[in-house]
Formats: structure tokens, sequence, C-alpha cells
């Protein structure tokens, strides 16, 4: 294993348990921690964003260019996994099985454009 992909395991591996512990201090109403979960939760975010930036400066890649194709990417995968989150939220918690299936559909469809988006086609 290269360094710079020990490196990048070890910032996944600390930045996402701490965003995931750190969104169900914040959502789970019963641990009562919704300020300690918001805290955890963006230091794993800075976490993992650092990691990413220590990654590709050990591989030698260019930095990441925020031009107009890039946030519009971001943007749509967003949307799309709210979508989908959305509909698995209004399924399984809410009850409202096709409401949630339609619009969890919608979501899957929003993240498939993301292939012909990214890649182009050819």
């Amino acid at each position: 294993m290269k360094k710079s992909s020990f490196v990048g395991l070890i910032f996944g591996i600390v930045g996402g348990i701490l965003f995931a512990l750190g969104m169900c201090m914040a959502l789970l109403p019963e641990w009562g921690l919704f300020n300690q979960g918001i805290v955890a939760g963006a230091a794993g975010i800075i976490i993992l964003l650092v990691g990413l930036f220590v990654w590709r400066k050990m591989e030698g890649k260019a930095p990441i260019k925020f031009d107009k194709k890039t946030i519009g990417s971001v943007l749509v995968g967003i949307i799309g996994a709210l979508l989908l989150g959305v509909g698995m939220c209004l399924s399984m918690v809410f009850g409202k099985m096709m409401l949630g299936i339609v619009i969890g559909i919608i979501g899957i469809v929003v993240l498939l454009l993301l292939i012909p988006l990214t890649k182009g086609i050819k």
C-alpha cells in the first residue's frame, strides 16, 4: 500500500466516524446531544476535506478546479441524495409508501444523471 493511500484511509476513517457519530448525536433526540453532535459532525467534515487536500498533494495531482461543471455536478449529487433520502424516510418512517417510492426513484434518476454529466456521452 502506498503511503498516500494509507494517509487517505486514516483521514477517511477518522473523518467518516466523526461525521456519522455527530449526525447520530444531533438527530437522535433520545441522546440529547444536539449541539455536541453538530460540533462532531463539522469536525468530521473538516477532517475529510483536509484529508482530500493532503491526499491529492501526496499523489501529485492538481488542485480541484471549481468551474461551473464541478459546482453543477456537486449540486446535482446533493439534490439526488436528498431526494433519495426523503423518499426512504417517507417510506420507512412516515408510512407513506407510494409517495416515498416515487420520490426515491426520482432521486435515483437524478443521481444517474451524474454519469453523463461528468463523463459525457460518446
